[in-house]
């Protein structure tokens, strides 16, 4: 079914098609034990029944509808304490490949959820394997709604709801470019451009210098994100006071 191939050096040149599956970074990750993971494979499905989403939450996807799917990386060139950087590029691949389509209304909310204006369109689920001092290897989980129409939660969309004048968009032929758009930014961080990734990702980050209302240990206050720490923290100016918060202890309202 996905034999379309990218024009890439490596990202998505091996696709493993499943009809179904449970997860398919669960499926990447048996290929990375069992010694077959090739950099760059990717693992796809029109169904996932138990695919997961950040906070352990399970996304929801209509099958045959959007595009769920897993890349096998090898970042050997990152450290532990660099992970963040891979959250960094992988968002703004994705994001360069939807703003084709939603141009500026599309963002990226810390550390990597894609957003049209108040509404989800899109979640990452990086799952790094640590050898040393580097990054052996990284699943990542993209889910990307695309042709679904309707959703159980109002603060979900999909890139067909987003462009009512495009027709549905056929599946296998949306991969390729994306991939090709997930490796240029890969290979950008490969090479060093940190700054320039770095820029990019605070250009397109959701509710950047603006004031909104956040959610922390139950209390909730009102600040403004003014930028993200090499460690990945989300750096938040409340009143006098700069604040920073590691992922899963702050929230966004959105309502």
């Amino acid at each position: 079914m996905y034999k379309f191939r990218p024009k890439t050096l490596f990202l998505g040149q091996k696709i493993n098609y499943l009809p179904t599956c449970q997860s398919t970074n669960d499926i990447a990750a048996s290929l990375i034990t069992g010694e077959t993971a090739l950099d760059g494979t990717v693992v796809i499905t029109d169904q996932q029944t138990a695919g997961r989403g950040q906070r352990g939450n399970q996304w929801e996807a209509q099958p045959g509808q959007n595009l769920t799917f897993s890349v096998i990386l090898q970042p050997s060139f990152l450290q532990p304490n660099e992970q963040f950087w891979l959250n960094i590029a992988i968002s703004l691949g994705i994001s360069d490949w939807l703003a084709t389509h939603l141009n500026d209304r599309l963002k990226i909310k810390w550390p990597n959820d894609l957003y049209v204006e108040q509404r989800k369109i899109g979640g990452i689920l990086i799952e790094n394997t640590l050898y040393g001092y580097s990054i052996a290897w990284s699943v990542v989980g993209i889910g990307l709604n695309i042709n679904q129409t309707r959703f159980q939660t109002a603060t979900a969309t999909s890139l067909i709801n987003e462009t009512p004048n495009e027709y549905d968009f056929v599946l296998p032929e949306a991969l390729p470019s994306l991939l090709e758009s997930l490796e240029k930014r890969y290979l950008s961080l490969r090479a060093g451009q940190r700054d320039v990734l770095k820029t990019n990702y605070l250009q397109r980050l959701f509710r950047y210098q603006e004031e909104s209302d956040f959610i922390s240990g139950g209390e909730r206050f009102r600040g403004m994100i003014v930028g993200v720490e090499e460690s990945g923290r989300l750096a938040i100016q409340v009143g006098e006071k700069l604040r920073s918060f590691a992922f899963k202890e702050v929230e966004f309202v959105i309502e």
